[in-house]
Order: structure tokens, then sequence, then C-alpha cells
């Protein structure tokens, strides 16, 4: 029993390395509110502001994954409150697999769906 817990004290911790590209106006709002007022939040997350989160081609979140991390989060402005009308919603078409939209997206796994 005394083995199994020094070998599990060997082993390093598992941290996921996290992609977060966020809308400048709603999301990293919120992330920048949070480094003010000195919240900690873990440090293997990595934020990437962009302007809308409408701006997000599937191909950045494939990049993301394949410069090694873990997951990945577009995390925008809320339904109908996107200060560029609807890039929101464009961001939600072009992440999300739906049927006869003639491009292409990214499922759940990362992996690239091809619609036609």
């Amino acid at each position: 029993m005394a083995e199994q817990s020094e070998a599990k004290q060997d082993q390093p911790s598992y941290e996921p390395r996290i992609v977060a590209f966020c809308c400048n106006w709603c999301s990293y709002a919120g992330a920048d509110l949070a480094g003010t007022t000195r919240l900690q939040y873990p440090p293997n997350v990595r934020i990437v502001r962009v302007m809308c989160s409408g701006r997000v081609d599937p191909a950045f979140v494939l990049k993301a994954f394949s410069l090694g991390a873990d997951g990945v989060i577009v995390a925008g402005c809320h339904p109908s409150d996107c200060h560029y009308i609807n890039g929101n919603e464009k961001t939600a078409a072009g992440l999300t697999p739906s049927s006869g939209s003639g491009g292409t997206a990214v499922d759940g796994m990362g992996q690239v769906i091809e619609h036609g």
C-alpha cells in the first residue's frame, strides 16, 4: 500500500493546456476584470484576444491543437448582444457541424468535418 502512494507522489499531475480565443468586448473584458481584481486562474490557460469571436477561423482552432493544446475555448458575446451585429452567431455556425453548409467545421474532438 505504501508503495502505491509513493508511486502516485512521483507522477507529475496532469495539467491540460487550454487556449481561449476571447472576444474583446465581452469575454476578454471578463478575463481582464478577473486580473484587475486579482482573481487567480490557472497558468495553463492561454488567452488570445480577438476583436470578435466571428473572426476565429476553424483553422486557428486546429493550429492550437497541432501546437499542443489539450483544449480550445472560443468565447464571444451573449446571443443577440454582439458588438458586430452577428459575429457570435457566425462563430456558432462556423465551428459546429451543420448539414448542407458546404464548408468545414470542427467537431468536439478537434477534427475537421467536411460538408458538401
